[in-house]
């Protein structure tokens, strides 16, 4: 019999880990790149605008969760262990998959079918809230020495292969059905689709061993030791949080709202949009890994200040390049250098996220963080961008949301590598 190798094991369980990451941005994706049809289905209105705000609403309510579920869940995590914890986040959010794809519409059980796609949203949420934070406490905790930044990099990277595997889906959906079918209930498909591999990824997770940096912990804290931990810690959790504005902001402005701004904004096809986007999600996948390696060498100050500066200055004169005259190739040209933005940020970003918080608390702290950020900023990006169009009639004024994040990520990376305890912790990673 074989043995595998250690760096065969290791690549096991980051395929094993991430497997649930993939679940949650394929329906994440999924609600806002066909969310007119959404909308349509769910939220009947005489006004378009008033519709799409009430499907980007719904899908902005799932994040207001996340806190509640990072508090919640991430105190049963660092109590019980990643494993069991993990495991746990999965059944929730395959409960509020289940649920979306198979309401039927507001013809036919009138107010109870926005409520339930309401509840399905708020159970991803809750799921959502600690499954980032789970995942990417794992990844750090089984990692090689000196390379946490790669290997964490995986947990976004696992993001991207659902957004190319949605737009792969989506696109061939989009040259079999026609429109109406696809308006009526074809988008369902990929929703179904994505109910098919909750059992596969359920089993795959079931065989992940626990980390050993959880397995030397001689004490288990409480819930209401770590509660208490977070409060003594709130202004790391508040720096951090500002940390990861500008991830949030910029990914779901690439990625979930790409498809709805290219057809309802810049009237480009169906198709276009789902091109761009899949190429936006190779690019992501590309700069993830390659931008977390490089910060295991150089460290993650230098890349979070860069890319937060180079977001501040370019990322509106961009956006507005891409409007004026909007074609698929100008789309595709800006989509992908706010993806190099994102991509090259997010790779160091978070794993310098598990590095600042207090190991007792390092799955809640990080979820907590993560999630009020999503909460109050990126969640709302589809329905922050498409205010902002309607009220400035400027359709390149997303560039100024994602402006905003930047300085917020500027903010968040001074305040806490001010920091002396953070400034080890982070070179004690780098050299461990």
């Amino acid at each position: 019999m074989s043995i595998a190798s250690p760096t065969q094991s290791k690549l096991g369980m980051v395929f094993r880990v991430t497997s649930g990451n993939f679940l949650e941005m394929f329906d994440f994706f999924l609600f806002g790149f066909y969310a007119t049809y959404i909308a349509k289905t769910f939220f009947p209105a005489e006004n378009e605008f008033a519709s799409l705000m009430l499907t980007f609403g719904t899908f902005g309510a799932g994040f207001i969760m996340r806190p509640v579920g990072a508090i919640v869940l991430g105190a049963y995590i660092d109590k019980v262990g990643r494993r069991l914890g993990l495991i746990t986040t999965l059944v929730i959010m395959g409960m509020g998959t289940v649920l979306i794809a198979f309401v039927p519409g507001y013809a036919t059980i009138g107010l109870f079918a926005p409520l339930l796609v309401l509840i399905g949203r708020l159970l991803q949420g809750f799921s959502a809230g600690v499954e980032l934070g789970g995942v990417s406490v794992y990844l750090s905790e089984m990692a090689p020495p000196g390379q946490k930044g790669y290997y964490v990099s995986w947990q976004s990277a696992s993001q991207q292969v659902a957004i190319i595997v949605a737009a792969i889906i989506g696109y061939v959906l989009s040259l079999t059905l026609a429109h109406d079918v696809i308006a009526a209930w074809g988008w369902r498909i990929p929703f179904f689709i994505g109910c098919m591999i909750i059992p596969f990824i359920f089993m795959i997770r079931r065989s992940l061993q626990e980390t050993d940096v959880f397995l030397a912990r001689k004490h288990r804290p409480s819930a209401g030791e770590i509660f208490g931990s977070i409060v003594r810690n709130w202004g790391i959790v508040l720096a951090g949080m500002m940390l990861v504005v500008m991830t949030t902001v910029s990914f779901y402005l690439i990625t979930v709202y790409t498809p709805t701004f290219g057809r309802s904004v810049l009237k480009l096809s169906v198709t276009d949009s789902l091109v761009v986007t899949f190429f936006v999600g190779v690019s992501n996948l590309f700069w993830l890994p390659v931008m977390g390696a490089l910060s295991d060498r150089v460290g993650r100050k230098p890349l979070l200040l860069g890319f937060t500066i180079l977001t501040i200055l370019t990322a509106y004169p961009v956006m507005a390049w891409l409007v004026n005259v909007p074609t698929f190739e100008k789309m595709l040209v800006a989509e992908l250098w706010l993806s190099f933005l994102y991509g090259s940020y997010n790779g160091a970003m978070v794993v310098a996220l598990t590095e600042v918080m207090p190991i007792d608390v390092r799955t809640s702290g990080f979820s907590l963080a993560y999630s009020l950020a999503t909460a109050l900023f990126g969640g709302f990006t589809p329905a922050v961008s498409t205010y902002l169009i309607k009220v400035t009639g400027n359709n390149g004024a997303p560039g100024l949301w994602m402006s905003f994040a930047a300085v917020c990520g500027l903010i968040g990376t001074l305040v806490l590598y001010r920091s002396s305890a953070v400034a080890k912790r982070e070179q004690m990673s780098l050299s461990a």
